[in-house]
């Protein structure tokens, strides 16, 4: 799914106003770093940097990886028609992001509710079941965490697009647009 971008610069064909360059250096990023980190192609972030047309989607993963709202990827645009717009892409970032982790918070609940029956009904059985909670806690981590990247992240991200997974950069750094609230 790909959006069109309207153009803060008028009708020329060029996102004139981008601030990207600014805020990639801020952070002492090149630009192979901004495109690692937020997932996008470095040809992507190239043209974006150029002025050049992008995806919304390609927008709100840079804005993600640079700790900012897709507003503040521009200068402030003195249509209100295009301010609105990016106003609207951040809301929707915000409530995709929300529901994804919402669902991953699910998947990760389910799994510790499982482990505490599985706990105390192993305490229940005594001996035999030291090793129930062992292969329990170890082997369905590993089984969870399988399930969650090979099933379940491929589907959240065609449910939701304008959302990713954290990385442990982006965890660290606290990642403003993904944090639900």
């Amino acid at each position: 799914m790909a959006w069109c971008v309207v153009h803060p610069g008028g009708n020329d064909g060029d996102m004139n106003n981008t601030r990207i360059p600014e805020l990639r250096r801020d952070q002492g990023w090149t630009q192979e770093k901004l495109s690692f980190e937020s997932g996008v192609g470095l040809r992507t972030v190239q043209r974006l940097e150029a002025g050049q047309d992008a995806s919304l989607e390609s927008l709100a993963l840079i804005a993600n990886a640079l700790s900012v709202s897709v507003t503040d990827l521009f200068e402030p645009a003195e249509e209100m028609d295009v301010t609105d717009r990016l106003e609207s892409l951040d809301r929707r970032v915000d409530e995709q992001q929300t529901a994804r982790n919402r669902v991953l918070r699910s998947w990760r609940m389910l799994y510790v509710g499982v482990g505490i029956v599985v706990t105390i009904l192993s305490v229940l059985l005594g001996g035999a079941g030291a090793a129930i909670i062992i292969a329990y806690w170890s082997g369905g981590l590993i089984a969870i965490i399988a399930l969650q990247r090979i099933v379940l992240e491929p589907r959240l991200d065609e449910k939701y697009p304008l959302s990713r997974q954290l990385t442990r950069t982006q965890r660290k750094r606290g990642a403003p647009v993904l944090v639900e609230k």
